[in-house]
């Protein structure tokens, strides 16, 4: 009966996977990886409880206590408002938070979990971890994805500031490409890690009719979904600010046309910035409530409370990682004042005898090593001015080895110290640091391999990476040009 059962449970799981790693994927485009795993993990998690315990409550034969301990408290955790508070520990900023489930002693979550069976063992395992590593995939599509990439381009601007090659449309044409294509060798390789791979059964999925298991998890989703009501005015407004920021931001400098920058001579006038900053002010401006122009109604008060108030921004600002990334920089900046950035460069000259490409493969193993133990802003600012060096000394293009270099950073998916997502994961129970190291390595040789064939093909086009510019001329202080 089990084995039936997991049947149609990894029919369904197939089409259940990929949605839940597409949506991550997409919402990881614009908040942090950390932010997006924390908020899709609660949902993976009820519905990972439904799944195993919907065929109990058909059958009637569910563990004792299960349903009622496991499937109906992390449902709850779907939607958290003001009285579920209490059921996770939240940390919430602007660009991280951390949610941790549950007290594990409460949810049992550790090797005592109760699973009915090993397939639903490697089921919680594999969407687990998939969350994590489509969170990843996602942080790397546009330039403020990950804060590594928010690094790269301010130190990429300040050490080459006649450089305007790389903005947020030029790096998404870049980077959109390679999402698409490790998110779904991602998936298989997910699957078949963890599952098997049965083609002819992925395929016929549409062909198949739902089960009782299925049908029951769909209507428990769609219930607490319903709960949810209609879209609010402040949702409204956000929604509306977040679309015509990212409009503004492909449109400053689309390349084919001139954009909205061409009306600023002033270069500090027209960045990325400029709209974020500028559209999150407004938000102090804007009521939290619908303005009501007419009588008001017997009772109601006119409340001016802004969306944001400069309270709530202080309390969700992350100050720390303006300090990190602010020392970062002051690191980067006496590296190359002082000449150690140059003189690391120089002794790397012993590698002009290899192609660029074995170069700029080797700084990405390189950095791929490093990052798995420490943290990824660290590593970036430490490896930036180093690499820029080394480009100059050997007459690269500089963007050739800073452009995957960045990425593969963010490829910190084999430990649960890598990054806050893959810690996230990890607290839920589901996997061992056995299972991470066996997944996270395929999935680092996938974004590998990736992103070497993107920046040798469409990537050499679109940032002319076959020639040394003039703006990589640069002068340090302590000698002469590079």
């Amino acid at each position: 009966m089990f084995a039936k059962s997991s049947k149609y449970l990894s029919a369904f799981f197939h089409e259940l996977l990929l949605c839940f790693m597409c949506c991550t994927t997409v919402l990881s485009m614009w908040l942090s990886n950390t932010s997006t795993t924390a908020m899709v993990m609660p949902i993976v998690e009820a519905v990972l409880q439904e799944l195993v315990t919907a065929e109990e409550e058909r059958e009637g034969i569910g563990a004792p206590g299960l349903n009622e301990k496991h499937g109906q408290a992390s449902l709850e955790l779907i939607f958290i408002n003001e009285e579920q508070t209490q059921e996770c520990v939240c940390f919430f900023s602007q660009t991280q938070i951390l949610v941790l489930p549950p007290n594990s002693r409460d949810l049992d979550l550790s090797s005592k979990y109760p699973y009915r069976s090993r397939h639903d063992h490697m089921i919680c395992k594999c969407l687990s971890l998939s969350i994590s590593y489509a969170a990843t995939i996602g942080g790397l599509t546009t330039i403020i994805g990950t804060s590594t990439s928010l690094i790269f381009l301010e130190h990429f601007n300040n050490h080459y500031p006649n450089a305007e090659v790389v903005n947020f449309g030029t790096w998404f044409l870049f980077s959109l490409p390679i999402s698409l294509i490790m998110l779904v060798l991602t998936w298989f390789w997910m699957h078949w890690l963890f599952l098997g791979c049965n083609f002819k059964e992925t395929c016929s999925i549409s062909k198949k009719k739902k089960t009782k298991r299925e049908e029951m998890s769909e209507k428990r989703i769609q219930e607490e979904y319903e709960k949810l009501g209609n879209i609010s005015y402040p949702e409204m407004v956000t929604a509306f600010f977040f679309i015509l920021m990212t409009l503004l931001w492909f449109t400053r400098e689309p390349g084919f046309v001139p954009g909205w920058s061409s009306f600023f001579e002033k270069k500090g006038y027209r960045t990325d910035a400029t709209v974020s900053v500028f559209l999150g002010f407004l938000l102090f401006l804007i009521p939290a409530k619908k303005p009501c122009f007419g009588k008001k109604e017997k009772g109601e008060t006119g409340s001016l409370e802004p969306i944001i108030t400069w309270k709530d921004f202080q309390k969700t600002m992350p100050w720390e990682i303006v300090v990190l990334v602010g020392g970062g920089y002051a690191l980067a900046a006496g590296c190359k004042t002082s000449g150690l950035s140059t003189w690391i460069g120089q002794q790397m000259m012993s590698l002009s005898s290899l192609p660029y490409w074995a170069v700029t493969l080797l700084a990405c193993i390189l950095v791929s090593m490093v990052t798995e133990f420490v943290s990824n802003p660290a590593t970036i600012t430490i490896f930036l001015p180093i690499l820029c060096s080394m480009s100059e000394s050997l007459r690269i293009n500089p963007l050739y080895t800073l452009i995957p270099v960045t990425m593969c950073i963010s490829f910190a998916v084999m430990l649960p110290v890598g990054n806050p997502p893959n810690a996230i994961v990890f607290n839920y129970g589901h996997c061992q640091i056995k299972d991470m190291v066996k997944a996270g390595l395929g999935v680092n040789l996938i974004g590998l391999v990736v992103v070497m064939v993107a920046i040798n093909t469409w990537g050499t086009s679109l940032f002319q990476l076959d020639t040394f510019p003039d703006w990589a001329m640069v002068s340090n202080v302590t000698g002469g040009p590079s």
